[in-house]
């Protein structure tokens, strides 16, 4: 199930940069459950007493009751030579419908052509999961990360449930906010 702390933990983060009424804090940690924080990660509690992290549950890809980690296709489309990054994300749709959409950055002078298309599926199909096939392939000009380096699967995923970008994601804290504009347009096409 979700990781949830009820009590303070000296790792916690207290607030968040450009955040003065504490409000995107609040939404990320406390907003599921309130007054309790979710740290946004399944675990699994062992019959011996240890935990289990199986990684973010918020940007858990769920295709027909399936549960995924995005890594595992990371770990698989990135090893193409064809391919830089990638960022794939699952989309609840406002019709009760999930997209899942796979964004590639391809190595310089490269296109997705059918060929490349079915080979990054096939690959995805043979070295992950049939069912985790993306819906749509779409060339990418990068993946936006935070200053540490992951990947923003989470604000792009809310920017593509219809979240205010103002509010979904602090510009300042993205390696290069000029990618969110770029999702953000691909979002309304």
């Amino acid at each position: 199930g979700e990781l949830v702390i009820t009590k303070p933990l000296p790792s916690m983060p207290v607030k968040f940069w450009n955040d003065p009424d504490g409000q995107r804090y609040r939404d990320a940690y406390f907003e599921m459950f309130p007054g309790v924080w979710r740290h946004g990660d399944w675990i699994t509690l062992t019959d011996h007493g240890s935990v289990i992290v199986h990684g973010r549950s918020d940007s858990t890809l769920n295709r027909h009751g399936i549960r995924m980690g995005s890594a595992d296709i990371y770990q698989a489309v990135e090893s193409l030579p064809e391919v830089v990054e990638s960022l794939v994300i699952g989309a609840e749709q406002s019709d009760g419908g999930y997209w899942m959409p796979l964004f590639v950055v391809l190595a310089d002078g490269l296109e997705l052509t059918d060929e490349l298309r079915e080979t990054i599926k096939d690959t995805i199909r043979t070295e992950v999961s049939p069912r985790h096939v993306p819906d749509d392939i779409i060339v990418a000009p990068g993946v936006p990360h935070t200053r540490t380096g992951k990947k923003l699967e989470v604000p792009i995923k809310k920017l593509f449930q219809g979240g205010d970008s103002a509010k979904v994601v602090e510009r300042s804290a993205v390696d290069d906010p000029a990618l969110l504009d770029w999702y953000l347009t691909q979002r309304r096409t």
